[in-house]
């Protein structure tokens, strides 16, 4: 690889990684001004580097912003409305009594599709509380379960806004990166329950007294033990749980939705109607990509960008598309999900709220493809390609190892996808990867290791009452398990699609 070339792009990744970690600036600003250093290191033109920038914006945007706002907005609405809440406690009722750590991580798993990771954290963790509580143990178990569960969705399937946004900048189709993302949280949630097993009876009686005490209550003996080793707990009374049902009550959603007319019965949503605004859009998605695949095949253009949708073939690309989908979605979840009775300020305040929380990931989206433009047009993208293509190294392995570094380097898994699909979007068509592998290599890569710099760190342990090394083991540990779980499922898909 040409020199100047190399030291464009290492200059242009070190500089994202110091800018964010050493300054106030954030991922939105470093990405750019990676972009006009590597462009200019590398030779090009200002005027070419600013145009780049620009045009790598936009594109980015148009294909994906969107969607992103579209699914923060379904997100916040199953949250207040009390409909992800409604789908863990379904979960519980069909894991059964014994399985709790499977049905915790498979909460996790559902309810990070379209919530993010801390709050959707925040919100489900008194579930993982209640349970402990009931059990008279396990509660570390439980909760590292539900924390990691929702790490793998929130990574690896869209429409997360991270892997909605690789997705785009990749230009892989969506439909079969939902797929596929489902497929390795289904083949990673084993090692999320073994860790979680095997660890949390270790650490529970490290749990702050006063978190221990929030779950258990008044502890009788120093020391709480995990799983099947039992609790010493006084008899009093367990706040929040069903007495004779010995379950959880289903919780009230934990904000108001509008003053209920005299006599109404409490809003309740059922598991079924809860799921229908994450459903649906899915379905529709996932059948546009089965319907494309088998229309390509019959006009014999699998993969070809010459490809025209049949006749039959258009209404199932139209009401698949993630745009139309997702505002299918998004009517369900304002007219199922909220009772009648919730005002349209109250509905218009959370859709902002949900556009503010999405307003930085648009921002970072955007950047990202600006700074993935710059490597193209600068030559940059092209002269790593054939430097990787002279090693021996497996070219999937790339984002992967990127998006690891960058992780463990500055902390955020979106930053680390992000900065892994734009860096390696030139080397997609040169190399001959497919771009769905590319996608779950970058996302996949940017699970590991968190700590101390990764925010979700700190809300999750913080919850779970771990400090120092007992965080790292717990936490940081049950993250780097399923990264390397992730290595072996990249190989396998690169050998179907590669």
């Amino acid at each position: 690889m040409d020199l100047q070339l190399l030291l464009a792009l290492v200059l242009g990744i070190a500089t994202i990684i110091v800018l964010v970690l050493r300054t106030r600036l954030d991922a939105f600003v470093a990405l750019l001004i990676a972009a006009l250093l590597t462009g200019a290191v590398a030779g090009q033109a200002p005027l070419d580097i600013v145009d780049a920038i620009t045009t790598g914006f936009g594109n980015t945007l148009a294909s994906i912003g969107i969607v992103i706002g579209l699914g923060v907005g379904i997100g916040k609405i199953l949250e207040v409305s009390g409909a992800a809440n409604s789908l863990a406690h379904a979960f519980l009722r069909a894991f059964g009594k014994g399985r709790e750590p499977w049905a915790m991580g498979s909460v996790g798993a559902l309810v990070s599709i379209p919530v993010f990771c801390d709050s959707g954290y925040v919100i489900m963790n008194p579930l993982a509380r209640s349970i402990a509580r009931v059990e008279r143990a396990g509660y570390v178990t439980l909760a590292l379960a539900l924390g990691c569960g929702m790490t793998l969705t929130h990574h690896l399937v869209p429409p997360t806004p991270g892997p909605l946004a690789v997705t785009g900048i990749l230009g892989a189709d969506l439909g079969a990166v939902i797929l596929t993302g489902l497929v390795f949280t289904v083949l990673l949630l084993p090692i999320v329950v073994f860790y979680a097993r095997w660890i949390g009876p270790t650490l529970e009686p490290k749990v702050e007294e006063h978190v221990r005490e929030a779950v258990y209550g008044t502890v009788a003996t120093a020391g709480v033990g995990g799983g099947a080793a039992g609790t010493a707990l006084d008899d009093g009374p367990r706040d929040g749980l069903d007495a004779e049902a010995g379950q959880p009550p289903a919780a009230d959603p934990s904000v108001d939705l509008g003053r209920p007319p005299e006599g109404a019965a409490p809003h309740r949503v059922g598991a079924f109607t809860a799921s229908l605004p994450l459903l649906v859009p899915l379905l529709l998605i996932i059948t546009n990509t089965v319907t494309g695949a088998i229309d390509q095949n019959a006009q014999g253009v699998i993969g070809g960008d010459e490809y025209e949708p049949s006749a039959w073939a258009v209404p199932f690309a139209v009401v698949g598309n993630p745009v139309v989908a997702l505002v299918i979605g998004m009517i369900l979840a304002l007219y199922v999900l909220l009772p009648r009775w919730s005002p349209r300020n109250k509905a218009h305040g959370w859709f902002a709220e949900a556009a503010a929380s999405a307003g930085l990931i648009l921002l970072i989206t955007g950047a990202g493809g600006a700074f993935g433009q710059v490597l193209r047009t600068s030559g940059v993208g092209d002269a790593l390609a054939e430097a990787v293509a002279a090693t021996p190294l497996p070219a999937f392995l790339v984002p992967f190892l990127i998006a690891t570094l960058v992780r463990i380097a500055q902390g955020s898994g979106t930053v680390a996808m992000i900065t892994a699909a734009s860096v390696t979007a030139p080397l997609v068509g040169s190399l001959g990867i497919d771009p769905v592998v590319a996608v779950l290599a970058c996302t996949a890569g940017s699970m590991c290791f968190s700590y101390f710099n990764d925010s979700y760190f700190w809300v999750v342990t913080r919850f779970t009452g771990l400090q120092g090394l007992d965080a790292l083991r717990g936490w940081s540990g049950i993250t780097t398990a399923v990264w390397a779980g992730s290595i072996p499922l990249l190989f396998v898909l690169n050998l179907i699609l590669g």
